[in-house]
């Protein structure tokens, strides 16, 4: 009979009618920093997996030179709305996005219509080497699930596995719209059937939900979730797939969903503190950090003082947040280092000048004041592979852009009109291979040059042009 019973057990396992035994959370070592995962724009090149760090959870620099450090070649061949999970052991991360990407041959109404229905997942047991992407298919099993965007998964002590949650269009009693649908998973790789998690009555759609544990003894529920669904709204549970209770919307603050999105949690390492990123996608803005001490409850909220945070030098879009120990991050910044050199760029034929910008046009100068105004950080194209664009250092986020085949400073607005405008092949100088060109990325018949002390974009043909054209990179 004991034999009979074991066999019995274990063929219970075996056709994964039994669940295992939960796991208990690693005790991990001490957080000392934070890592964002984001996208930028709406170019093929921005709708990619960007890295960012923080040593306060509020002032960010980019990570890979602000280059893109994981892209999808898979469904859509683009990437929004990355998620980054870690395992309650602490030694295995996921990183979990829409499969999505805007102008890459689809818009929005066929996106939301008939989109993918899978998500982008990547593995890794480091934070620093990552697997190749898989697509998990999410949607297709619901019946005429059109699309599955907006990923995110929390660990759910009370079953031992992840509850992966996500929002599709789906026409559903009477009304199509998108809801959130969860499943359960412990790889990504396979998920239980996916069941409606959350809709709001009648035409009202929802998207964009984050879950975030809160520590006993802050507010009253152990779980907040956070939603864009025409408003910001805030509700708490003590089970994440339990009852949940509406606490209130951050309407009060002047920040509802016709403004912001993509909420995104950040429990700041020392404190009980926490900021909610919101993204101002309607003013094409990138996420604004908003304060709370308790997230369960609307009217602790608050916008920050001016000057209190900074984003960094590109666009931080839809994203996620971990909190690192201080291996994880030690891994994480020699991997991708976070500076680069501070570069001034002299013209070849009057020595004494610099490139500069003033008032937000481009020109060469002599005793550029202040110095900042001429110091430059050349960084990972913008558009295509091989490529640098030209990043004001006292303007991060801004760049040298040809606008109507003149030179202006503008900050990158995350379209692929903008980045290819600020791209440039660097190549041997056009008067003196010692030195540098810089030659348009979608204009190749034309190179960034000075002419009349101000920049231009234009051919090259006389002694003078190359003259013009050509610059020196010094520090």
């Amino acid at each position: 009979m004991r034999k009979l019973f074991i066999r019995a057990v274990a063929a219970l396992f075996t056709a994964g009618l039994l669940l295992a035994v939960p796991k208990p959370a690693a005790a991990l070592d001490p957080f000392t920093g934070y890592l964002m995962a984001h996208f930028t724009g709406e170019s093929s090149t921005a709708q990619q997996i960007y890295l960012a760090h923080s040593k306060d959870g509020l002032h960010w620099t980019d990570l890979n030179n602000g280059g893109l450090v994981l892209s999808s070649n898979l469904g859509t061949r683009g990437v929004r709305d990355p998620a980054l999970v870690r395992s309650p052991a602490g030694d295995r991360y996921w990183i979990i996005a829409t499969d999505l990407c805007i102008g890459c041959g689809q818009d929005w109404p066929a996106a939301i219509n008939n989109g993918s229905r899978n998500l982008v997942v990547w593995e890794s047991t480091d934070l620093v080497n990552w697997s190749a992407p898989w697509l998990l298919n999410v949607a297709g099993a619901i019946p005429d699930g059109r699309n599955a965007w907006a990923p995110e998964a929390i660990w759910n002590p009370a079953t031992g596995d992840y509850v992966l949650y996500w929002a599709t269009n789906v026409p559903l009693n009477g009304a199509t719209k998108h809801r959130i649908y969860s499943a359960r998973t412990s790889n990504f790789r396979s998920i239980t059937t996916p069941q409606p998690y959350i809709t709001r009555p009648g035409a009202q759609e929802i998207i964009d939900t984050q879950i975030v544990e809160v520590p006993s003894g802050v507010g009253n529920y152990r779980y907040v979730r956070t939603s864009r669904d025409g408003q910001i709204t805030i509700e708490g549970s003590n089970s994440i797939l339990g009852t949940w209770t509406t606490l209130g919307n951050l309407s009060g603050i002047g920040l509802t969903g016709s403004q912001v999105e993509g909420p995104m949690w950040v429990k700041f390492n020392t404190g009980n503190s926490w900021a909610l990123y919101l993204d101002q996608y309607a003013s094409g803005r990138g996420y604004l950090p908003v304060l709370t001490a308790n997230p369960s409850s609307p009217s602790a909220y608050q916008l920050p003082a001016s000057g209190s945070y900074a984003m960094g030098g590109t666009k931080k879009r839809h994203g996620a947040v971990l909190n690192l120990t201080a291996a994880e991050e030690s891994r994480v910044l020699a991997r991708w280092p976070s500076t680069t050199t501070v570069n001034r760029l002299q013209s070849y034929n009057f020595q004494d000048r610099y490139v500069r910008h003033a008032n937000y046009d481009v020109r060469i100068d002599a005793n550029v004041s202040p110095a900042q105004d001429a110091q430059f950080r050349l960084v990972p194209g913008l558009a295509g592979t091989g490529t640098v664009s030209i990043q004001s250092v006292n303007f991060p986020g801004y760049y040298l852009r040809h606008y109507n085949y003149d030179f202006v400073l503008a900050a990158n607005d995350g379209t692929g009109t903008f980045a290819a405008d600020a791209t440039f092949r660097q190549v041997a100088g056009l008067a003196d291979a010692s030195w540098t060109s810089f030659q348009s990325y979608n204009f190749p018949d034309r190179y960034l040059r000075h002419y009349s002390y101000l920049l231009r974009l234009d051919p090259v043909s006389t002694a003078t042009d190359r003259a013009d054209a050509t610059f020196r990179i010094t520090t």
